[in-house]
């Protein structure tokens, strides 16, 4: 699903929306009337293309456009979803909504960036108050998934349905309050944990750096990939949750946490704070330190998606819906067998590269190895095929490094059947940037049992698909490098 997005606001968190509707395809509107704009958001789409594409295995569609202009209603027309990204002061939302609903498509989602006020607040005074949301994301929005969607009280209508079915197509996951709060739900833990926290450096418990460390070195990673009850519910051991409860809760009532008790913004906490953070980060920039950010969550989200569970189930579900429909997602039956079939096109991620700056050695194995597992299901060796107990095992490959590829690039692998009946399937890889040849991979399978461990014929039905392209890619000329061995060319 895409269309015409209009940004109103083009700062960090409006720059973030703008290259997260637009790496998904869609066409971005910006208006802002910061002169620095263009430069800033360009520097926010540089370094979401070098980290949000590198979290799917399957390649994002073309990138859509970003244009800037001079007026809300300018920005706003055609668009399908219009996001607001002002300050934080409501006089000057209601002067937006304002604006745009003036100018906009009644049908059109308008959400709210705000991280504090109600929806029921945006609304006052709105021409059509249905239409206003809260659409909270978290920063960087092109990365984190989390948007808080809250609609008014009693509005749970065909639009939320539209904005929550449009959030998640851009692989992001709307958690929909039905009840609106100040703060919504996140930024209200963050809220408590900040105050605590403001309590410990003036206190002179810990240091920014410690305080820092206390989270990511702890429950900040297992907050990351399982959050706070359920944690809690593994903590309780087999009991579950009712023996933590009834073991802990009694510390509820202890005086651990001031909570609700702040600080004050003296000159001497705001310099001690400033002070302690400039030691801790001061020798990187902001940038720097962003694609550091970036290039850790990127990391910890490819490998919840390697197990399915958490924000990487939301890229495995996302990865689901870009399949479907392209060449991707497609049967043996419903190819041609006289070309090479195309196995994957994905985006090469951060951490695929090495010391070198290119795709390390290791990455080209995975890569071709993918290649070679979507043929399998290609031909109907799939997981229900597996799981009932026959597969290929490899047991011969050859891989030839031709060209370097750098963390963005959209690769793509061509598959040549060069034999393939009874046990045997003999498999030849392309990989493609463009009109570059990458590397090839040549690969050697047998069919076995998973019950033996042993070489067993394929299913009547698995085999005939193989023979298909194996008669089929007869015909087509022989790959160079085809049968190399290492060592200088014959």
């Amino acid at each position: 699903m895409t269309g015409t997005v209009a940004i109103i606001g083009g700062g960090v968190i409006g720059g973030g929306w703008a290259a997260r509707f637009a790496l998904n395809g869609w066409t971005v509107r910006v208006h802002d009337p910061d002169p620095q704009a263009e430069r800033k958001i360009g520097e926010v789409m540089a370094n979401a293309r070098r980290s949000l594409p590198g979290l799917t295995d399957v390649a994002l569609p073309a990138e859509g456009p970003i244009s800037f202009h001079d007026s809300i209603a300018e920005a706003v027309e055609g668009a399908a979803w219009i996001q607001e990204s002002v300050p934080e002061r409501l006089d000057l939302k209601h002067a937006t909504f304002g604006a745009i609903q003036q100018a906009c498509d009644p049908e059109a989602v308008i959400g709210s960036s705000t991280s504090g006020f109600k929806p029921s607040e945006l609304q006052q005074g709105a021409a059509r108050p249905e239409q206003i949301m809260v659409a909270h994301p978290f920063n960087p929005v092109y990365l984190l998934p989390l948007v808080e969607l809250v609609p008014g009280e009693g509005n749970d209508g065909p639009m939320v349905a539209r904005a929550k079915e449009t959030l998640t197509g851009l692989g992001m996951y709307p958690l929909h309050l039905r009840k609106e709060i100040d703060a919504h739900v996140a930024d209200r833990f963050l809220e408590a944990v900040w105050r605590e926290a403001l309590w410990l450096v003036k206190d002179g418990i810990a240091t920014t750096e410690e305080i820092d460390n206390a989270i990511r070195y702890g429950f900040g990673i297992r907050w990351a990939q399982m959050g706070l009850f359920e944690t809690y519910r593994v903590a309780g051991g087999e009991a579950g949750m009712k023996h933590f409860m009834a073991q802990f809760g009694p510390a509820l009532s202890w005086p651990w946490t001031r909570l609700m008790d702040v600080p004050e913004f003296t000159d001497e906490l705001v310099d001690l704070i400033a002070g302690q953070s400039d030691a801790q980060s001061g020798a990187y920039s902001i940038r720097e330190l962003e694609r550091i950010r970036d290039n850790n969550l990127v990391t910890m989200m490819r490998g919840l998606k390697a197990q399915d569970w958490g924000a990487g189930a939301l890229l495995n579900a996302q990865e689901k819906l870009m399949r479907a429909g392209t060449p991707m997602g497609v049967r043996a039956e419903d190819l041609p067998a006289d070309a090479p079939v195309m196995t994957a096109r994905r985006t090469v991620p951060l951490d695929w590269t090495d010391y070198n700056g290119h795709m390390t050695e290791s990455r080209y194995l995975h890569a071709f190895a993918d290649a070679t597992d979507r043929f399998m299901e290609i031909i109907g060796c799939d997981a229900d095929y597996i799981a009932n107990g026959g597969s290929y095992f490899t047991a011969e490959t050859h891989i030839r490094h031709l060209d370097e590829v750098h963390a963005g690039s959209v690769i793509e692998i061509r598959t040549q059947v060069i034999a393939g009946a009874g046990k045997k399937m003999h498999l030849f890889h392309e990989m493609v940037e463009g009109g570059r040849l990458l590397a090839t991979g040549e690969h050697f399978l047998l069919h076995v049992s998973l019950e033996t461990r042993k070489p067993s014929a394929p299913s009547p039905e698995v085999e005939a698909a193989l023979v298909r392209f194996a008669e089929g890619h007869a015909a087509l000329p022989r790959p160079q490098g085809l049968g190399r061995a290492i060592g200088a060319p014959r």
